[in-house]
């Protein structure tokens, strides 16, 4: 099990996800529901903002179910649907 740290210091299991999977997350709207686009391990652009990942501390770009819109989340934001 990989273990990563979180920007509040405390120690999570980290999930891996791949393409395809349908995940959950947090959103100004309650929960939002959608599928995983792509595992972004560099520094890149995507989901309209500047992303900083690394292998070490991958984020994820998931499409909304609901309004089509992309975002990018940290895999402690994301969990299975």
């Amino acid at each position: 099990m990989r273990i990563a740290r979180c920007a509040t210091g405390n120690r999570d299991a980290m999930t891996e996800f791949k393409k395809g999977d349908r995940v959950r997350w947090k959103s100004h709207g309650g929960e939002a529901v959608g599928e995983v686009k792509r595992k972004i391990t560099s520094d890149t652009e995507a989901g309209g903002r500047k992303v900083r990942a690394s292998k070490d501390e991958p984020q994820y770009l998931v499409q909304s179910e609901k309004s089509g819109g992309d975002a990018v989340h940290k895999p402690s934001a994301l969990r299975k649907a």
